[in-house]
């Protein structure tokens, strides 16, 4: 008779079967070999701290989905937007899982406007820009009078006011009273240091906020398909964010992912499949963005990718360090948090 009832339970489809009610995604973009044991990218550590033990099948994904078997999740979506959409949108569709209340966790790595942090710090978005939607003129072709190449879309020159509503995707704004939740309770966190990391901020002179060690802080993302790098394209990246955001936002981190994974949530709450504000994006600084001071922006291009990041480690540890303690918060608080969110 029981093997009876487990095939009649297989033989169900999908849809009838029990949902298996998630609290936390956990998003990370790569990881470099195995989930275990060897160097780690971003999606490491949570499976070996938060103990993510149950591998489940996830082929039309990036890669198999972590679980504790408790309702935290942990999904790679691999790297690039149109990766990190494909793979959101997938989770957000698998009729495996019950989304609907569950927060969303973007923990990663990024580069770091030198102005306003240092290497290992953890950055809390309030807005996620994108980076790619626009148009672009050569360099060699641009106006005299233009500050940049870049234009927005449906624009005319760079920084054209207005702004349009809605907008394409260019920006989301994430719920702010989540952030701000987020940011008390990991602020006073201590991220650790290296020597490596201490050598390399040593360098960057006239720029005290990289000269500290590493914080937490609250500091928007532009997220772009592109690795750029160099000061001129920090003051496009920091003119862009502001632009976008109305004088709002304060560009800290940029990465590649978060606007591909935000365009899914949404479409998939327009679905009610999930609650698009319950996201956090917390990205953790691996490298400045732009050159130290002597250096050109094509040699500091140069000296990162030869040497490494001295900042990869560390910034994938702050990535867990300040994540994990919110998911165990939600964990811990489930009954509170899964009806009516931190404030």
């Amino acid at each position: 008779m029981k093997l009876f009832l487990l095939f009649c339970l297989a033989a169900l489809p999908a849809a009838a079967q029990k949902k298996i009610e998630v609290k936390v995604v956990v998003v990370t973009m790569f990881e470099r070999g195995e989930d275990t044991g060897d160097a780690p990218g971003e999606l490491q550590l949570w499976v070996e701290r938060e103990k993510l033990t149950e591998k489940i099948p996830f082929p039309q994904g990036n890669r198999n989905l972590r679980s504790d078997g408790k309702g935290v999740l942990a999904m790679v979506t691999g790297v690039g937007t149109a990766k990190a959409a494909a793979s959101v949108m997938a989770l957000g569709m698998d009729p495996r899982f019950d989304l609907t209340k569950a927060y969303w966790l973007v923990a990663g790595i990024a580069g770091v406007d030198p102005a306003d942090a240092t290497l290992g710090s953890a950055a809390w978005a309030t807005y996620v820009v994108d980076g790619d939607l626009g148009h672009e003129i050569d360099a060699r072709e641009i106006p005299k009078d233009w500050k940049t190449g870049f234009v927005p879309l449906r624009k005319a020159v760079p920084y054209e006011k207005p702004l349009r509503q809605p907008n394409e995707g260019e920006m989301y704004q994430l719920n702010s009273a989540l952030v701000d939740w987020a940011y008390r309770l990991t602020k006073d966190i201590d991220l650790g240091d290296t020597p490596a990391m201490k050598d390399r901020r040593a360098l960057m002179r006239g720029l005290p906020n990289a000269q500290k060690p590493p914080v937490v802080l609250k500091g928007d993302t532009l997220q772009s398909s592109t690795f750029w790098h160099g000061k001129l394209l920090n003051e496009w990246a920091n003119d862009w964010v502001g632009y976008h955001t109305a004088g709002q936002g304060n560009y800290v981190t940029t990465a590649m992912e978060d606007t591909g994974t935000l365009q899914s949530l949404h479409q998939l709450a327009r679905a009610g499949k999930v609650d698009a504000s319950r996201v956090l994006v917390l990205r953790t600084a691996s490298n400045f963005d732009s050159q130290r001071p002597g250096i050109t922006a094509a040699e500091s291009l140069a000296e990162n990718r030869a040497g490494g990041y001295a900042g990869f480690i560390p910034a994938v540890e702050s990535a867990w360090k300040a994540g994990s303690r919110v998911v165990r918060q939600i964990t811990a608080n489930w009954k509170t948090f899964r009806e009516q969110m931190p404030r």
